[in-house]
């Protein structure tokens, strides 16, 4: 089944061509069926990039899918033309008078920024307050997770000496989790992070689960990094990683970085040879696929009501 996204949104046509079965919302309301609906609170700065990978992987399923898209009205984007966002985007205002089957909360490049200092920190937290009450499950990601994380059980990000950048091999945790099914023992996953929870932090709260770590040897400190952690009522997932990350997404925060004149090194297992000159290809693609159809089916779907309402203060 297809996803029900825009006309207009740039991503259609990305989509199309990657025979990716996307459907426009005049189309859709031909078909006599409820769609899931999922809120995408898009942080990053390159916006059409992110709503283009989370997009490809939300519609690789046979359910239908109507997504939208949000940004923080407190925070002046730079990187995305401000017609982009008043065509395509809804405010933290609109969510909270609206009710999502499933709700994903991006990563941002604000990681080493206190979280109270955040500009739309208190709008994220209004969201946050929001989707446990209102959302059947929401997936954090990378900062959104460390944010998640924090808001909710008071765990603090910790800082790294240097940037976790590259490719790293995670497994499986707790192997009958419906999350984890059809994962291999061992998978890829691509980080690009300046800080992290520490697992031990993750561990100290009972309504936490682990459900994949660093492989041994890999880690980012003392301890294995935490790839995956849900909550045990599971109407939370913290993914600290970047599975929607397309092949060429951490070779270009790579020459970014370098044209600036940052202090970056080559990022681990990703370029062939360790040789900026040659070309990535992905190794984690059918891990990202695998991991976003099965919460969609596992955490969203088969939790959710054809009605729900929303509930109230």
């Amino acid at each position: 089944m297809p996803i029900k996204i825009q006309s207009g949104l740039p991503a259609r046509k990305i989509l199309e061509e990657e025979n990716i079965f996307v459907m426009t919302e005049r189309r859709a309301t031909t078909q006599d069926i409820r769609p899931l609906k999922i809120a995408i609170v898009n942080l990053m700065p390159t916006k059409i990039a992110t709503e283009t990978q989370l997009l490809r992987l939300l519609g690789n399923t046979p359910l239908q899918i109507e997504v939208s898209l949000v940004n923080m009205e407190s925070h002046l984007a730079k990187n995305v033309a401000h017609d982009h966002l008043r065509r395509f985007y809804i405010s933290p205002a609109d969510v909270l008078r609206s009710r999502y089957d499933g709700m994903i909360i991006t990563g941002a490049p604000v990681e080493q920024i206190p979280f109270e200092e955040v500009d739309y920190w208190k709008e994220l937290c209004a969201i946050m307050d929001y989707a446990r009450r209102n959302v059947f499950c929401t997936l954090f990601i990378c900062w959104g997770a460390q944010a998640g994380l924090y808001y909710h059980y008071g765990l603090p990000k910790v800082q790294l000496q240097k940037k976790f950048f590259g490719v790293f091999p995670y497994r499986r945790a707790l192997r009958n989790d419906p999350l984890m099914r059809g994962f291999d023992d061992c998978f890829p996953c691509p980080q690009s992070r300046h800080t992290t929870v520490r697992r031990g932090d993750i561990l100290s709260r009972k309504e936490l689960v682990i459900l994949a770590e660093s492989a041994p040897g890999v880690n980012t400190g003392d301890e294995p990094d935490v790839l995956i952690a849900r909550s045990r009522s599971c109407r939370e997932i913290y993914m600290t990683g970047h599975l929607e990350y397309d092949a060429e997404t951490l070779g270009d925060e790579y020459f970014r970085d370098q044209e600036r004149g940052l202090p970056i090194e080559v990022p681990r297992d990703y370029f062939p040879g360790d040789d900026p000159g040659n070309r990535p290809a992905s190794s984690w693609r059918s891990t990202a696929h695998l991991f976003y159809s099965n919460w969609l089916n596992y955490y969203v779907y088969q939790e959710t009501p054809y009605e729900f309402a929303i509930e109230k203060g």
